[in-house]
């Protein structure tokens, strides 16, 4: 019996001495209170709230139309010199890289026939074009035409169901209106980018013949080419086309092609398989004092015709050297790159309206415009 009490008196003292220990240094250990159910007091949204659109958030306007922005890989097959088998040439010359060339760049789908619009400079000399939709279907792609004056192609895929982008109105665009870039800058996937309109009816960058450039300082980089400048209604405004970079990335400047001028791009070449082109037989010049002073004229504003082409459209309706040629079909012209870029707009075979001013006054004259001729020149 002794034995016994003596034996459940130690166990008494270890279990005491135990609990205090544990008293004193994990009392959670008690209490049910341990690492494993600790919990932290959190706020959450509603619901509601939290898939609610936030203020000033783009993502209507992306979801709609970011789905008809594809991605462009190309591809052109090696090109064999005529020295290359050669044993002569390669011993001097070295083996030469013979590899295929790969390029990126962006479009975008504007009707459900398939119609793409992207860069020319994209797709140009390509041997081999496959479009990327944003769900990831793949198709090979046709070049329906090309118009290098505007930089400009038309492609076309074969497949069901696409997303097509709405046409806004570029020419309702004032500066300072929100825009968003969409496109596969780098590679990398796609990536939408915002920002607003710097500047309208930038031109002589010596980009393009017919420049009539959007500027905007929504991101633009390599690979962007041929994606789409839409508004925040998710309407396409542009095509975008080119960046002013000194390191090869954006440096908030970028340039779109206006959506009207695509339009009509496409039009022409979906019908007639080429871009035609109103042409009035003139020599332009920008309007300097000492022009102004040399044929004897008052105007502050256009572009002076320093040269007429005999038996031309101009000639036939008047028009002669020294005139100012300030507004055409109810458009005002201020510069060369502007006068060029309207009578192209003109449609063949149609008269239209120019505004000029003279030494004795101002004058309208009907001008019905001829095809523009295959070749780049400067005469209008």
């Amino acid at each position: 019996m002794k034995r016994f009490w003596l034996l459940f008196s130690q166990s008494v003292t270890v279990l005491l001495a135990a609990y205090f220990v544990v008293v004193t240094l994990k009392p959670a250990w008690l209490d049910g209170r341990g690492v494993r159910s600790a919990t932290v007091a959190l706020i959450e949204a509603p619901a509601s709230t939290a898939t609610a659109i936030p203020p000033g958030s783009f993502r209507l306007a992306a979801q709609k139309s970011s789905s008809a922005v594809v991605s462009i890989n190309t591809s052109k097959n090696a090109r064999s010199g005529p020295h290359n088998a050669d044993p002569w040439f390669r011993f001097f010359f070295g083996e030469q890289n013979n590899a295929p060339q790969v390029g990126l760049g962006s479009g975008v789908i504007v009707s459900a026939d398939g119609y793409l619009l992207t860069n020319n400079h994209v797709v140009e000399s390509a041997d081999e074009i496959e479009v990327v939709l944003n769900d990831s279907r793949r198709a090979t792609a046709k070049v329906i035409g090309t118009d290098p004056e505007s930089d400009l192609a038309v492609l076309k895929i074969e497949l069901d169901r696409l997303p097509v982008m709405v046409l806004g109105n570029s020419d309702s665009l004032q500066v300072g209106d929100q825009v968003l870039a969409i496109g596969n800058p780098f590679g990398v996937g796609q990536t939408v980018t915002s920002g607003i309109v710097s500047a309208l009816g930038r031109n002589q960058l010596g980009i393009n013949t017919f420049e009539n450039f959007i500027q905007t300082d929504a991101a633009i980089n390599p690979g962007n080419s041929g994606g789409a400048l839409v508004d925040i209604d998710g309407n396409l405004l542009g095509i975008n086309t080119a960046i002013y970079s000194r390191s090869g990335g954006s440096m908030g400047i970028g340039f779109a092609i206006p959506v009207s001028t695509a339009k009509l791009v496409l039009e022409g070449i979906v019908k007639d398989g080429q871009v035609t082109r109103g042409w009035i037989g003139v020599e332009p010049n920008e309007l300097t004092p000492e022009l102004a002073q040399t044929f004897g004229v008052t105007a502050k504003q256009g572009v002076i015709i320093t040269g007429v082409l005999q038996n031309g459209p101009a000639a036939l309706a008047g028009m002669k050297p020294g005139d100012v040629v300030t507004g055409v079909a109810d458009r005002e012209v201020r510069n060369v790159a502007e006068l060029l870029s309207q009578v192209a707009a003109l449609e063949p075979g149609t008269a239209a309206a120019f505004e000029v001013q003279r030494a004795d006054g101002k004058t309208t004259l009907q001008v019905t415009p001829g095809v523009r001729p295959k070749s780049r020149q400067r005469a209008q």
